[in-house]
This record gives C-alpha cells, sequence and structure tokens, in this order.
C-alpha cells in the first residue's frame, strides 16, 4: 500500500491526506537497531476544526539521555499530563499540523528555533512586517522567535507540515524581551512556559 492511499488516522481532519504512523526505533539486549514501537497519529484538533495537531516527540533535555528509555518514558509522561505547550522547555517538540481549506491561523511567536517543513500542499507564511512567502511542498522555513502565522491558500485542499521546534535563550531586540505570544490564544492550548 503506498502512503497515498494509507487510511486516515482516527479523529483525523484532513481525509483526503494519508494517515500517520511514528516508528519509535532502539536496541535489542545486544545493541542492533530495532523498531520498538509503532504508534499511529493522534489528532488534537484545534480552532474549529480548521487545525489538527499531532505530537510525534518530544525530548525534555539537552543533550537526551536515551539510556534505559529514558528519553520515551519523559515522552509518555509528557503527553500524559496534557500540558505541552507550542514549545517544550529545555528540549524540542516534533508535530505534525494540518491546515484546513482557506484556514489562516492566529499571529503567534514562540521562544524557540523551529524548522518548518511542508509536507503536503502549499503554505503562505505570514510574518507581522506584512512580509508574505508562499512556501510548496518540500520548502523549509526557519522560524527564529518571529512573530508569525500559516495561511493555507487553497480553496479546496488541506495543507500539512511538519514543525520540529527546539527551546532557546531569551531573545532580546532593542532592549525588549520577545516573549511567547499567542495572539488570542487557542482553547485548549497552554502556554509553553519557557519564557519566564
Amino acid at each position: 500500500m503506498s502512503s497515498e492511499n494509507r487510511a486516515p488516522n482516527p479523529g483525523q481532519l484532513a481525509t483526503s491526506l494519508p494517515g500517520l504512523t511514528a516508528h519509535i526505533v532502539g536496541h535489542d539486549k545486544e545493541g542492533k537497531a530495532i523498531v520498538q514501537e509503532s504508534r499511529p497519529a493522534k489528532w488534537t484538533v484545534y480552532d474549529g476544526d480548521q487545525m489538527a495537531f499531532n505530537v510525534v516527540y518530544t525530548t525534555s533535555e539537552f543533550p537526551t539521555d536515551l539510556n534505559e528509555d529514558k528519553d520515551l518514558k519523559a515522552h509518555d509522561k509528557l503527553m500524559s499530563t496534557g500540558g505541552l505547550g507550542l514549545v517544550n522547555a529545555n528540549g524540542t517538540v516534533c508535530r505534525v499540523v494540518d491546515f484546513a481549506p482557506d484556514y489562516e491561523c492566529i499571529m503567534h511567536r514562540t521562544q524557540s528555533i523551529d524548522y518548518g517543513i511542508v509536507l503536503e500542499g502549499s503554505i503562505e507564511l505570514v510574518l507581522d512586517s506584512g512580509e508574505r512567502k508562499l512556501m510548496q511542498r518540500g520548502d523549509v522555513a526557519v522560524q527564529r522567535a518571529t512573530m508569525h502565522s500559516w495561511n493555507n491558500p487553497s480553496k479546496t485542499e488541506w495543507a500539512r507540515m511538519i514543525f520540529v521546534l527546539q527551546d532557546s535563550q531569551k531573545l532580546e531586540i532593542g532592549g525588549q524581551a520577545l516573549k511567547e505570544d499567542l495572539g488570542r490564544g487557542i482553547e485548549g492550548l497552554p502556554s509553553s512556559g519557557n519564557d519566564a
């Protein structure tokens, strides 16, 4: 079965896009690489069914301790709390986001460096300066604690991006700290809390 005809995951809004599975790789007792676990995506829906998140994985320290599956246990513990914001303090977040047709998310900023890669469709990067950049499948945005939003310009097709966010040190411009700003916020999405 090709990736184009994989059935959507339960709860996935973008039923025209393939379902996702995270394959977590580790080691057997002899040190050989194995797939320890395969986890189908779990989607969380936001903004009136216009956007959905799937957190693929998180880390909570840098560098990450892989011994005795400490990273995996920390990820599972964090996800069980329901307290993950966009950024994980002192760590990373790998997240897939689906954007509905003709939808633009809130203008927001995180205290982090983010790599945003277009997987499906096209997406427009919108900056608070008014600058807009249309990104196609495979294009990468490197967000450096900037105020931005994402716009799906298609009137009919969902767009999908994958983001890797890493906590960063406080950014100051002209003596002003640029802290996390979630605009009007999104119901159910907590603050990251990494900019105190």
